[in-house]
């Protein structure tokens, strides 16, 4: 099994940044595709962006392509999610995890905790 820990999520104004993060607890996180996941009150949980264990390939849900970036650092066993010209409608909860290369929830085997991403108007 592979543990996943978010962090970096906070309070943000509109138009502003933050860099999420995901620590795997094992080497093999490498061998794995990465996915980041959101999920706001009172909606059904969204695709946000996936990158293959290579690194070679990105995926972006249709709401933050060209806003997001998504990348991993294997060496250091950790994923990320650059946000940039934050929304108030990106205010969710921010889950990473690993399995295939895939926008589908279903696909991943191990998932993160969460971390909360609020960003006012």
């Amino acid at each position: 099994q592979v543990h996943l820990v978010e962090s970096g999520g906070g309070l943000v104004q509109a138009g502003g940044s933050l860099r999420l993060s995901c620590a795997a607890s094992e080497r093999t996180f490498s061998n794995y595709g990465m996915g980041w996941f959101r999920q706001a009150p009172g909606k059904e949980r969204e695709f946000v962006a996936s990158i293959d264990r290579f690194a070679i390939v990105t995926a972006y849900g249709p709401s933050v392509k060209g806003r997001f970036t998504i990348s991993r650092d294997n060496a250091k066993n950790t994923g990320y999610l650059q946000m940039n010209i934050l929304e108030p409608e990106d205010t969710a909860v921010y889950r990473c995890a690993v399995g295939p290369y895939s926008a589908l929830a279903s696909r991943y085997q191990y998932w993160g905790q969460g971390t909360q991403v609020t960003v006012s108007s």
